[in-house]
């Protein structure tokens, strides 16, 4: 099976519908938030990526069907006074887990940040995501030196 890599093009259409598709993937997945996207969120995502100068995106694509997606967000390193890389999403649909398609995307990604002289690429992930941690160590990734916590403060939702 021939796989390539795409950068996401926010102005065309199907590229819009399919990262739509492969997010709704990721929220349907136990290691998303086990749900559907809600209701009217999709042309809120697909606005505000193209109102964000900083979006990155790439699909993997096995023949014409869309099998992952990266999103990533360009960043600025000040210690390093270089740009960086940041994988928010890093999504391979069901129907393509377990035959290189995630290795393939995450090569491809880390391929052109290197190419464009990015300093690092950095990306969280959850604890019990086993299957997505192997690959991240398979294709390099390391705890942080030292050690980094992720934290977050949301905004709009009472806890």
């Amino acid at each position: 099976m021939e796989l390539i890599l795409q950068q996401v093009d926010l102005q065309n259409k199907a590229h819009c519908e399919q990262l739509i598709k492969l997010l709704n993937d990721y929220m349907n997945d136990p290691m998303g938030n086990n749900s559907p996207m809600e209701e009217g969120l999709a042309p809120r995502i697909i606005a505000g990526l193209q109102a964000y100068a900083g979006y990155l995106g790439f699909f993997v694509l096995s023949g014409d069907q869309y099998a992952g997606l990266a999103n990533c967000n360009q960043n600025f390193s000040t210690f390093k006074a270089k740009a960086l890389l940041n994988i928010h999403d890093f999504i391979v649909a069901p129907e393509f887990r377990n035959i290189g398609a995630g290795h393939f995307l995450m090569q491809g990604v880390l391929d052109y940040a290197s190419r464009k002289g990015f300093c690092r690429v950095n990306l969280e992930v959850r604890e019990d995501n086993h299957a997505a941690k192997a690959l991240y160590q398979k294709m390099g990734f390391r705890e942080c030196e030292p050690p980094m916590h992720f934290l977050e403060l949301n905004f709009g939702k009472v806890l």
